[in-house]
C-alpha cells in the first residue's frame, strides 16, 4: 500500500483544534497539521475556507498564504486553496452548516477580490450554478484554470449541463449539502450520477455523510475514473470522541467521529481523518487497494495537476 502513503486530500477545514476557518489561528498551526497529515499519510492537501461576508473569507485565506509562505514543510504540503462558498444555495438543507445569512449570489467582482486575497493559490471554488447569474463566475474561474465545483446546490439538469458547458469540472462531496427529504428521482444526487462521466465527484467516507452501502452503490454508477474521497475535516479531526466548540455551538463527538450540529439538524464536517476513511472504504465498502488509491491518492492528485 505504498501509494496510500501519499495521500491528497481536497477539502480539510482544521485539524488538531486548529480551525482555518476562525480568526485566531496561530502563528504556528499549519506547520503542526502538516506534521500530523503527514504521519496520516496525506502529502497534499487544499485547507478549505467556507462562507462567511466577504472580508471575514479574504482574511482567512490571506493568513493562510501567510503561514503557508513562511513554512518549508507548508510549501511542499498545501498544494492550495479551497474557497467553500459564498455563492452556495441558501435554501435550508442544501446550505448545510454554511451560515445562510452570509450566501449570496456569485459575482466575478467579489470572486475576483477572494483570489486576490488567496495569493495565486486557489485550485478549486466550490459554488452553486444555479446562485450564478449567467454563469459568468464560472467562466472567469475555468478560463483561470481553476477547478469550479458545485456544491450546496439544486441546479436543475439543464443548469447542471449549461455550469459544465461554461466550465464547471467538479461535484463537492455529493450526497451532503442537501436535504434529508427531496423529490425521490428528480434529485441533484441523481442529476450529478446521470453527468458522472462529465465531472469529479467527491464523497465523504465516514459512514455518515453518505451510508457505507450507498456509497458502494454511488461508486459503481460514477466509476472510479472520476470521483475522489475527502475528509472535509474541520478542527476536531485527529483528536478522537469528545466535547468541542465550532462555530458557535458545543457539539458532542461520539466513537463515530461525527459532528452533528447542536438540533442534529444537519452535520459540521467530518472528525474523520483518512486513515480512518481509509479503512472504511477497505472493510465496509469492501474496495482492493488499487481501487482505493485510485480515490484518495491518484484521481485527486490528477485535479491538482499533481499527476500525470
Amino acid at each position: 500500500m505504498p501509494g496510500m502513503l501519499n495521500c491528497v486530500d481536497l477539502q480539510i477545514n482544521g485539524y488538531l483544534g486548529h480551525d482555518f476557518n476562525g480568526d485566531d489561528l496561530a502563528d504556528d498551526a499549519l506547520h503542526v497539521i502538516c506534521e500530523q497529515l503527514a504521519r496520516d499519510g496525506v502529502a497534499h492537501f487544499l485547507p478549505t475556507v467556507i462562507t462567511d461576508e466577504l472580508p471575514v473569507m479574504q482574511r482567512r485565506l490571506a493568513r493562510l498564504v501567510e503561514l503557508r509562505d513562511g513554512d518549508p514543510l507548508a510549501e511542499t504540503m498545501v498544494s492550495g486553496l479551497h474557497i467553500e462558498g459564498p455563492f452556495l444555495n441558501e435554501t435550508p438543507g442544501y446550505i448545510g452548516a454554511h451560515p445562510k445569512e452570509a450566501a449570496r449570489l456569485a459575482d466575478v467582482d467579489a470572486m475576483r477580490r477572494l483570489l486576490e486575497a488567496a495569493g495565486g493559490l486557489a485550485r478549486i471554488v466550490t459554488l452553486a450554478p444555479e446562485r450564478d447569474p449567467g454563469l459568468r463566475t464560472t467562466k472567469m474561474l475555468a478560463d483561470q484554470g481553476i477547478v469550479v465545483a458545485a456544491g450546496h446546490c439544486d441546479p436543475s439538469l439543464d443548469e447542471l449541463r449549461a455550469a459544465i458547458d461554461a466550465g464547471l469540472s467538479m461535484f463537492t462531496h455529493l450526497g451532503n449539502g442537501c436535504p434529508m427529504q427531496m423529490h425521490r428521482h428528480d434529485n441533484i444526487v441523481q442529476r450529478v450520477l446521470s453527468l458522472a462521466d462529465q465531472l469529479w465527484v467527491s464523497f465523504i467516507a465516514d459512514g455518515a455523510h453518505v451510508p457505507f452501502f450507498a456509497l458502494k452503490n454511488y461508486l459503481k454508477l460514477a466509476g472510479f475514473e472520476r470521483t475522489v474521497v475527502v475528509t472535509d475535516a474541520i478542527s476536531a479531526a485527529g483528536q478522537g470522541p469528545g466535547r468541542y466548540r465550532l462555530a458557535g455551538w458545543e457539539i458532542e463527538i461520539g466513537e463515530d467521529l461525527v459532528p452533528w450540529a447542536p438540533d442534529r439538524s444537519h452535520f459540521v464536517g467530518s472528525a474523520s481523518t483518512m486513515p480512518r476513511m481509509i479503512d472504511n472504504l477497505r472493510g465496509h465498502v469492501g474496495l482492493t487497494d488499487a481501487e482505493i488509491d485510485r480515490l484518495v491518492v491518484e484521481n485527486p492528485g490528477r485535479i491538482l495537476g499533481l499527476v500525470g
